[in-house]
């Protein structure tokens, strides 16, 4: 099992980026950070650009992986943004995981003055953000016209340090998503469903897995090529609420076949409020044991 973790780009650098360097030096698996515009309440707050906050953490770190949870079409082009991944996957050695995902509503879907898209055509926008964004990171020189974006000889030179290209993490919850996860993904990820009840939140979790396990077989696809992350914050019990509540989330995730699992840093107030003593007390007592295989009953997966 790998134990990703969140730090939102609400603090400015000079405070931001001794978390980046704890989170390598406590030996987290994976870093990410929210790629919006503006989130939620904290819109009225410090947010910070997410490409920039990676390219950053990436001159502080040595070995930890570093991702976007998750970029979407909302307001990017895929022709810009393969730029942005290309270079973020130099300056980091190639160490970026790419989320992706179809975008929310809210902030960003209306800070640039666009009209706010339903489901099925954010989906429609997705599939075409994904494949193109995957043909230009493979290959120099990609023309392309559809209904929602274009490209003329897009280049990608000098590619990424990750062959073919880095890899996508891809959000998904319905089955047209988990279609594209299947056909683009080298990792799958989810928030699970929207439940206030902790016990309904793991059985829809669990209706996902299945779902994804059937569209892969539909797809041809074998199971292990796929791995599978779950954030865990997306629960209605913040998982650093305690050592144990953590472990047990952990171990939850491995049963249901998880390869990896996210948690956040805690903040004051509002969103993922906790107690950094907790997320200490995780990393410094808590990770050494489940990469170990997992003393104490700790045991959840397979270890790295």
């Amino acid at each position: 099992m790998r134990i990703g973790i969140v730090i939102l780009p609400d603090q400015r650098w000079s405070v931001a980026q001794h978390r980046w360097r704890q989170a390598d030096e406590w030996g987290f698996d994976h870093a990410w950070t929210y790629d919006h515009l503006g989130w939620r309440d904290l819109v009225d707050g410090p947010w910070f650009d997410s490409m920039a906050t990676l390219t950053a953490a990436a001159t502080v770190t040595s070995r930890i992986r570093l991702g976007t949870l998750v970029a979407s079409p909302n307001f990017r082009h895929p022709a810009a943004f393969a730029r942005q991944v290309t270079a973020l996957d130099d300056v980091s050695a190639g160490r970026v995981l790419l989320g992706v995902g179809a975008g929310g509503i809210g902030f960003d879907s209306a800070v640039l003055g666009g009209e706010t898209l339903p489901p099925r055509q954010r989906v429609d926008r997705f599939a075409e953000f994904i494949e193109l964004l995957d043909a230009i990171l493979l290959k120099d020189g990609t023309s392309w016209r559809g209904d929602w974006f274009a490209a003329v000889d897009a280049r990608n030179n000098p590619g990424c340090v990750q062959v073919p290209r880095v890899p996508f993490v891809v959000a998904a919850n319905g089955p047209r998503s988990m279609r594209l996860a299947a056909r683009f993904g080298q990792g799958w990820v989810t928030t699970g469903p929207g439940e206030d009840d902790l016990a309904a939140w793991w059985a829809g979790v669990a209706e996902m897995v299945a779902r994804l396990d059937s569209t892969l077989a539909a797809e041809g696809r074998d199971p292990a090529s796929l791995d599978r992350y779950l954030s865990l914050d997306s629960a209605p019990v913040f998982s650093l609420s305690s050592a144990q509540f953590f472990a047990d989330q952990v171990g939850r995730a491995a049963e249901l076949g998880f390869t990896d699992v996210i948690t956040h840093w805690p903040r004051e107030s509002s969103w993922y409020a906790g107690d950094e003593a907790v997320l200490v007390d995780v990393a410094t007592r808590l990770l050494p044991e489940l990469r170990a295989g997992g003393d104490d009953g700790l045991q959840t997966g397979r270890a790295e």
